[in-house]
């Protein structure tokens, strides 16, 4: 069994992490820049370090055991506790290292008013020695993620807000109300539409809380297909069977190619505030929150 943990042991895991991330060991062999053979012999020696079979492998394909997704678990918050000792101790130092975990909601990389890449820029000349890890996520993920210190810094639209985390204004988006090109709105004069009519089509929605929900509830909007992305709201416009609500940026490629249309957009809309969101308690690293001034920077 296993008794004093080495820095072996956390490397072992960290191989184990890869493997079951990447869902086997030829995959993960790209991940971690060794041999196959490598990667097998490691997994061996942890699950002999272990007592467990950690995962099988065979014609059905790799899967973890039971036991081997419990010791994945703990292996997440091992490693994560082993990331911020160290960025503690570079906090102690008063510099900055370590990881920076930064989680985006999806599709603001073509929204003009998002600056996040010169905050980037700007964060990696004052912070050259930290490795930064971009994660996309929904809303709940994001504020799970930074409470349970899975996440350094969020940046997510503005809805109900928690107690327990702090938020900075950043950019706005506009949201308009999309049919796809096989929808019997498409094409058609929008003129005579209203909030009232609109309940007379199925509208797919983001299926947890948001703007996207609010609005859908306060405008009494039956949700008959959910996702929980933007791309997967776009995919079902497309469909042709639904109306949604897109980021205006990320729906102009599609309808440039013909396979959506702005319904009434004068009427059909709202306008998302995006934050910057730390946990309150307890603080985050001083990389988190230089990364969190460097938005303000960018957005100022």
């Amino acid at each position: 069994m296993l008794g004093q943990l080495s820095d072996m042991d956390l490397r072992l895991l960290q191989v184990f992490k890869s493997v079951a991330e990447c869902g086997g060991m030829s995959a993960a062999e790209l991940e971690l820049n060794i041999g196959t053979s490598t990667v097998s012999r490691h997994m061996k020696d942890l699950e002999t370090r272990l007592g467990l079979t950690l995962c099988r492998r065979g014609r059905a394909g790799f899967a973890l055991t039971a036991e081997g997704q419990r010791v994945y678990d703990e292996t997440l918050r091992l490693l994560s506790a082993v990331d911020a000792f160290r960025s503690s101790i570079d906090d102690i130092h008063r510099r900055m290292g370590g990881r920076l975990d930064v989680a985006v909601f999806d599709k603001t990389a073509s929204n003009p008013a998002a600056h996040i890449g010169d905050a980037i820029a700007l964060f990696a000349e004052q912070a050259p020695d930290v490795s930064l890890q971009m994660h996309v996520a929904a809303i709940p993920a994001i504020e799970r993620g930074l409470i349970d210190g899975s996440f350094h810094v969020g940046i997510i639209p503005a809805h109900r807000a928690s107690q327990s985390l702090v938020y900075a204004n950043l950019f706005t988006e506009t949201m308009l109300l999309y049919c796809g090109a096989r929808h019997p709105l498409y094409g058609t004069d929008h003129a005579t539409l209203t909030w009232e009519s609109l309940r007379a089509y199925q509208l797919a929605g983001l299926g947890y809380h948001s703007p996207n929900m609010e609005l859908s509830h306060s405008a009494r909007l039956p949700r008959k297909a959910t996702g929980f992305d933007q791309e997967s709201i776009a995919t079902l416009i497309l469909s042709g069977r639904y109306l949604g609500f897109l980021p205006d940026h990320y729906a102009e490629a599609f309808e440039r190619q013909g396979q959506m249309q702005a319904v009434l957009p004068a009427q059909f809309f709202y306008r998302c505030q995006f934050v910057s969101v730390l946990r309150k308690s307890p603080q985050p690293p001083r990389a988190a929150q230089a990364f969190a001034q460097c938005l303000l920077a960018a957005h100022g």
